[in-house]
């Protein structure tokens, strides 16, 4: 390949060194020959059918949704009894990613904070609407916007606990993050 600066003349009269493709000419060549191959081998033998990993997680009841206050966090275990599984849940008054009930404005989140597992018991800020901050290294969470990260050392959002209205029954369904320490929510 020519160097970019270089013309035709030059590269000639430097000792007769040819410059046979252009630094352009050869990303358009090889970007092109990279389509095709790809689209070559799509649908052949290579792919392979790798049947969806499903989790199917216990349904369990958690309150009831008259009994929840305003800004008043209620705790609870989901999706077992082990380490790391205290949650909250609360009415927020303002809706949520997520949120559950005619206002959209009832959430849960896993105590547990993403970056070393910090416990965020009795942190909740109903000003911001948040969770935190860790007493480890004060990681802050948005639990408008399905505990995304405000501030902190932490790189993943809250596990956010997917809720379910029966009446007036809130149950808990299932886990949308994974629990620190974990390498699957579910346990056995």
């Amino acid at each position: 390949m020519c160097n970019a600066n270089e013309s035709r003349k030059d590269t000639a009269e430097k000792g007769g060194h040819k410059c046979l493709v252009s630094r352009r000419n050869f990303l358009i060549t090889s970007g092109v020959t990279t389509t095709i191959m790809v689209t070559m081998n799509a649908g052949t033998a290579m792919a392979e059918d790798v049947p969806a990993h499903v989790t199917e997680y216990p349904r369990k009841f958690i309150t009831k949704m008259s009994s929840l206050k305003l800004d008043e966090p209620f705790d609870f275990n989901y999706p077992d009894e082990s380490d790391y599984s205290e949650n909250m849940i609360v009415k927020m008054g303002v809706k949520a990613g997520g949120g559950l009930g005619p206002d959209e404005d009832i959430v849960a989140f896993n105590y547990a904070c993403t970056h070393q597992g910090g416990g965020l018991f009795e942190t909740y800020k109903a000003d911001t609407k948040s969770l935190g901050a860790c007493p480890l290294h004060l990681s802050t969470y948005d639990l408008t916007r399905h505990g995304i990260l405000i501030s902190g050392q932490a790189y993943q959002s809250l596990p956010q606990i997917l809720l379910e209205l029966d009446g007036d029954d809130i149950y808990a369904t299932g886990v949308f993050g994974l629990i620190y320490g974990r390498k699957e929510n579910l346990h056995g």
